[in-house]
């Protein structure tokens, strides 16, 4: 048996998961986030904000903490979105490198894609391949479609944090507002088929907690269950009313909810309506959620 620990850092959370696995068995050990929006700022400074690196060091202390009482053997960090854009990422790495004695891997979408995609399939059943994996987070979205193995990927800036700061000024949104992000995500979309066959997989599966968020809503879960929420599937049509209900509402309306974490508020308008453009996009008429992500991933690559 390995115990194995992979921590993932995009632009909105740093996630952690303890697993142990063996003989092709996947037992989970420990899975726990927080919302330290390192990429504050990203998309117009390309530079980390010294607060939002230590945040996010802060959790990196954390998670530390947690490794060191659970026996892990291996760790693989990588950081996504956010550390790829920002010029001084040095200063977060060496930070990391300095905490936990490991290197983080500042890997391309590409390979974020590819990660996912392996995490997200894992439970599915072969019958229902081809699959089209997107991972909306908060700097990039990927799509990865494949069946067995990834066959083409894509990464593309329509994470909820950027598309929040580009458009999303006040919440209630505008219709200028919708209107000129649906241009945006589109755009990025149309990019990505480019390369992705986005309207050929048999299943769309969704990961990450903007869809896990939107599926919560479309439930009408009081509270967020993740056990309820894993491979749920969600309508086409309730995609675009969760969609539409989240830019109706003001903050404190979005914040009590009871589904909503807290450090999701103010970035969900944006990657409700990114992933109701992929629905728009694909055809699809559901998708299906999955708590089981690039971490899961993660933690297979590091036995493999």
């Amino acid at each position: 048996m390995s115990r194995v620990a992979a921590i993932d850092c995009g632009t909105n959370s740093i996630r952690l998961l303890i697993a142990d696995i063996s003989n092709g068995i996947f037992k989970e050990v420990v899975r726990s986030m927080e919302v330290v929006r390192l990429g504050q700022g990203v998309d117009k400074s390309k530079s980390f904000h010294p607060d939002a690196i230590k945040r996010t060091l802060d959790a990196v202390e954390m998670f530390s903490e947690v490794i060191a009482s659970k026996g892990v053997e291996r760790i693989r960090f990588c950081a996504t979105s956010a550390t790829r854009d920002a010029t001084n990422r040095s200063l977060f790495t060496d930070g990391v490198r300095g905490i936990l004695g490991v290197e983080v891997e500042v890997i391309p979408g590409e390979e974020e894609a590819m990660l996912s995609f392996n995490g997200a399939t894992k439970e599915l059943m072969q019958s229902d391949a081809p699959y089209l994996v997107v991972d909306i987070g908060g700097g990039s979205t990927e799509f990865v479609f494949g069946s067995n193995k990834v066959e083409n990927a894509k990464s593309v800036d329509i994470g909820c944090v950027r598309m929040s700061e580009r458009h999303f000024t006040s919440q209630p949104t505008t219709m200028d507002q919708v209107a000129r992000a649906i241009i945006d995500i589109d755009s990025a979309i149309a990019k990505a088929a480019s390369v992705v066959p986005i309207s050929n997989a048999k299943t769309l599966v969704a990961v990450a907690g903007t869809a896990t968020t939107v599926a919560a809503a479309a439930l009408e879960l009081k509270d967020y269950d993740r056990h309820l929420i894993h491979l749920a599937r969600i309508s086409a049509y309730k995609v675009h009313k969760v969609s539409a209900m989240f830019q109706s509402m003001n903050k404190d309306e979005i914040a009590n909810l009871g589904y909503m974490h807290p450090g999701r508020v103010d970035v969900i308008t944006a990657g409700s309506l990114v992933l109701s453009r992929v629905m728009a996009a694909t055809g699809a008429s559901e998708f299906v959620a999955s708590e089981s992500d690039i971490l899961d991933g993660m933690a297979w690559s590091l036995i493999n």
